[in-house]
């Protein structure tokens, strides 16, 4: 299974007002693991760049002039994509970009089904946390100290190391696939056990997380479940 992890940088936030995309990057994926390849492209916006945006990104006027301009990189961009899903934290945000760049260069869209929003798993995984990229960094313990500005294929990079800890890991289907394996070796599921850690997980669950959820929890009353699972 191919995916395509992707981040783009702008001029703004806006595109129908006019901003546009200064730089797209994307990193492949075949069933979960890095394979090495991506994509990269720095664009000329053809218009200046807001100070607002230049203190985001660091793309300045001077830097873009000699880069390409979107319609002469839009056909090698969805080469590299295909109709492969593209992972990409507030897909909604960077395929509206994607969509009017490529619209304005009468390039076929991309359909929103065609993409994962890890901004959207997060929420519901971690509901009520901060569910940014650097948050998430500092939740899985993924290193992002080269992010001292936002970078589309650096961004992708981390995205990446992110999502996969969102699905599970970076093995997400191995705990699947011992189960089969064992259940294959002793000719049915009845063989196969679970076992117990010999150390126990570290929580992840930051102070303030801990702190919000006791406070949610005592809003509940003394009937909640999570005090009578306390209790045992």
């Amino acid at each position: 299974m191919r995916e395509i992890v992707l981040d783009t940088e702008t001029t703004g936030f806006k595109p129908e007002q006019g901003d546009r995309i200064v730089e797209i990057g994307a990193v492949e994926l075949w069933n979960h693991v890095a394979t090495g390849k991506t994509y990269h492209q720095y664009i000329n916006p053809e218009r200046s760049m807001p100070k607002e945006a230049f203190e985001v990104h660091g793309l300045g006027d001077e830097f873009l002039r000699d880069k390409p301009v979107f319609k002469d990189i839009a056909q090698d961009f969805l080469d590299f994509v295909q109709d492969s899903k593209m992972v990409i934290h507030n897909a909604s945000f960077d395929m509206k970009f994607l969509n009017a760049e490529l619209g304005w260069v009468n390039k076929p869209t991309l359909p929103m089904h065609q993409a994962i929003d890890t901004l959207a798993m997060a929420r519901t995984k971690f509901p009520g946390s901060p569910a940014t990229l650097d948050a998430l960094c500092r939740r899985f313990n993924i290193d992002n100290s080269s992010r001292t500005l936002h970078g589309a294929l650096l961004d992708s990079e981390i995205l990446a190391e992110v999502y996969l800890e969102l699905i599970g890991g970076k093995q997400p289907d191995f705990g699947l696939s011992l189960m089969s394996a064992q259940n294959n070796a002793e000719g049915g599921a009845s063989g196969w056990k679970t076992y117990q850690r010999p150390t126990k997980l570290q929580s992840r669950l930051t102070q303030q997380e801990k702190q919000a959820h006791d406070e949610f929890v005592q809003k509940l009353g003394d009937e909640a479940v999570w005090n009578r699972l306390a209790k045992n």
